[in-house]
């Protein structure tokens, strides 16, 4: 039997809900309400970022409303140009449908996949005729569409602008119009283009939906949010210990901005934590490892979680290394080897900038050598251990 929420649930852990004396109106009309969060596949994996806003989508799952969560396959191609200070490049057909079959398990692991309505936008969007475009853009004006603060900010450092790009916020709001859509779910960073949702619904003639926004969340650097362009991701399709040990290397100081946004810790109860540490009653190093094991055992596992933790104790504090991640490469793999390749056959980074920005903060070691230069070639055999940050240990089989 769902479990009914309450407006109270649905503020925990948003930025923003516009407006909410219309969240209030449709809470107690009683009737089972269109919700829809909206994701292009412009990367293969998602990660702990995403899982905020897909959390609070699940409590509308779990409470029994219709849950749609929309693939924007179509809207990929044109590519979101929110916080872009350039044209973002295309994507092909075949990397979308590479992008889109890894979201579903990766989606699977937080929303209940026997109860959401999985749509693409493709399936309206492609057939909309030149007239049906031109119906659409007059729905709106160019001064509303140009007054987003990307694209202000491109214009006045002269960087181009493709006509293109002045569609997206259209085509996002029109699924809203396709899908009837009650509430919309988003990151903060998103609030333009939900907005264009309500604005066309009510051109529609339609009710407009009510917009909820969550927190965009900091990536392990604690500077620019989460992405794995920047490699300050954790991604949810990683193995748990590794995402564990991305976790026990963030700053103590983010550490309190994870357990808000992921884990929902009320702030009262944060404050009396952040006490205590200060006091010197807790340590940092006890709550960040309660910390991961929450978040692993939220999108992992309890039992990962559990086998995380007790691998990173038999590591950083028994310095077992038997307990490090075994990577097992291939006799065909050159030898000596860049560096910067042996951590991609690691699965240490996802890119080479991630890579110069561990090497250049000291964060790469080999067999307890510190890597300096970014050029350096590594004569690699079994049993070499390699550390990649505070709290990841390779060793190669």
């Amino acid at each position: 039997m769902a479990t009914p929420i309450t407006l109270i649930q649905i503020q925990a852990g948003t930025a923003q809900i516009i407006p909410e004396q219309e969240l209030q109106k449709k809470w107690q009309s009683g009737k089972k309400l269109n919700i829809k969060l909206g994701m292009d596949p412009t990367a293969p994996d998602l990660h702990l970022g995403h899982a905020v806003v897909l959390s609070k989508l699940k409590q509308f799952q779990d409470s029994g409303h219709n849950v749609t969560f929309l693939i924007g396959d179509f809207t990929a191609r044109i590519g979101d140009p929110t916080g872009r200070s350039k044209t973002r490049p295309p994507l092909s057909e075949s990397q979308i449908i590479e992008h889109m079959q890894t979201y579903f398990e990766q989606v699977g692991k937080i929303l209940d996949a026997t109860k959401i309505n999985i749509q693409y936008n493709s399936e309206w969007l492609s057939k909309l005729s030149c007239a049906d475009l031109i119906s659409l853009c007059g729905k709106v004006t160019l001064s509303r569409i140009i007054e987003r603060d990307d694209f202000q900010k491109r214009m006045i450092a002269k960087e181009p602008i493709g006509m293109h790009e002045l569609f997206y916020p259209l085509m996002q709001g029109y699924d809203s119009v396709v899908l009837q859509t009650d509430i919309e779910l988003g990151g903060t960073d998103q609030t333009f283009n939900l907005l264009m949702g309500r604005t066309l619904q009510e051109a529609y003639g339609q009710e407009p939906q009510v917009i909820i926004t969550t927190p965009l969340l900091e990536g392990l650097d604690g500077v620019q949010k989460m992405s794995k362009s920047l490699g300050n991701a954790i991604g949810l399709a990683e193995p748990a210990n590794q995402a564990f040990g991305k976790l026990m290397s963030i700053s103590d100081t983010l550490m309190w901005r994870y357990c808000s946004v992921l884990l929902n810790i009320p702030d009262i109860t944060l404050d009396r934590m952040q006490q205590d540490v200060a006091l010197g009653i807790s340590h940092p190093m006890k709550i960040k490892k309660e910390m991961a094991h929450a978040i692993i055992a939220r999108f992992w596992s309890w039992q990962e979680a559990d086998a995380a933790l007790a691998q990173f104790e038999a590591l950083f504090q028994k310095k077992d290394y038997s307990q490090a991640q075994e990577i097992m490469l291939s006799s065909h793999i050159q030898n000596p080897l860049w560096i910067v390749e042996l951590l991609k056959q690691l699965g240490a980074i996802a890119s080479s900038s991630e890579a110069k920005r561990l090497i250049e903060s000291h964060a790469v070691h080999v067999n307890d050598a510190l890597i300096t230069e970014f050029n350096t070639d590594v004569r690699w055999h079994s049993g070499m251990i390699i550390k990649v940050g505070k709290h990841r240990i390779y060793r190669i089989m």
